[in-house]
């Protein structure tokens, strides 16, 4: 199929990544993704994608990372923090600006496919992908194919409520999707500043989270991502304080570091087309 471009479409930045079929990077590029305006996303991930296209002289399969899903009734975009997106026919807008088929895909989604394939989770039947950043998402992996769902809501753990709430995650905090006491109100970046980056109840937190995922899917690789994944007490402290809450008499899941660090969505918009 020859070089594959992934696109990691964030709150802040679009991110390009152009891969050979081996897995070998050839081209990358960063902008600021332009806030609050659909139109100006549009011509700045068309500009990308044309300039490496330009750059190697090839025309590349596109596989694009976005907040939120795309809505199964109607085709449009749905649950994404990135609002202005919502409701937006994303991928015929940017078919037709290409020119081609591209893949979709949400950006937790993109993260679980990338450790899965190639990184953290290489090998193993299922990989449970977090993202714990500005938002918290996750995707599924299962036998190295992406899981979706029929509603298209696959691994949207951040907007379950937290489990067990006590005395200290009272009284319940607002989430932007109109509920209280989600997943995602407790355990994102923003989250953990307003709770004072108090970090042992964010370990509690966050196992209790993880054990209930444990218990559900049972996945044999836990992989973080997000700026959080980048506090090396978690991977230590959150399994010993899930012990207690996973309904087994050993657990064997590993909680893991992404191999891909802040590169991982983006790669695996690439493997959207395959390997």
């Amino acid at each position: 199929m020859g070089i594959r471009i992934g696109v990691d479409l964030g709150g802040t930045k679009i991110e390009l990544l152009a891969l050979e079929e081996s897995g070998r990077e050839v081209f990358r590029k960063r902008v600021p993704t332009p806030q609050g305006d659909y139109e100006a996303t549009l011509h700045a991930v068309v500009s990308l994608v044309e300039d490496v296209e330009k750059e190697l002289e090839a025309r590349a399969s596109v596989g694009i990372g976005m907040p939120g899903a795309l809505s199964r009734a109607t085709g449009l975009v749905k649950n994404a923090n990135s609002t202005c997106l919502i409701g937006r026919d994303l991928k015929g807008d940017l078919e037709r600006r290409l020119e081609r088929e591209i893949r979709l895909a949400n950006d937790a989604n993109c993260f679980a496919l990338s450790e899965a394939v190639d990184g953290a989770g290489q090998g193993a039947e299922v990989v449970f992908g977090v993202i714990l950043g500005t938002g918290v998402g996750a995707g599924i992996v299962v036998r190295g194919a992406v899981l979706t769902g029929p509603n298209g809501i696959a691994g949207e753990w951040g907007h379950n409520p937290l489990p067990l709430p006590g005395k200290e995650d009272l009284p319940l905090p607002d989430c932007y999707c109109g509920r209280k006491g989600c997943v995602e109100a407790y355990l994102s970046g923003p989250a953990l500043a307003r709770d004072g980056n108090n970090l042992e109840r964010y370990e509690e937190r966050l196992a209790r989270a993880l054990a209930g995922v444990i218990n559900i899917l049972d996945p044999e690789v836990i992989v973080l991502g997000g700026g959080i994944s980048n506090l090396g007490s978690l991977y230590t402290n959150v399994p010993a304080l899930w012990r207690p809450h996973v309904f087994s008499d050993e657990v064997r899941t590993r909680l893991a570091r992404p191999a891909h660090g802040d590169s991982s969505g983006v790669r695996g918009a690439a493997w959207l087309w395959g390997r």
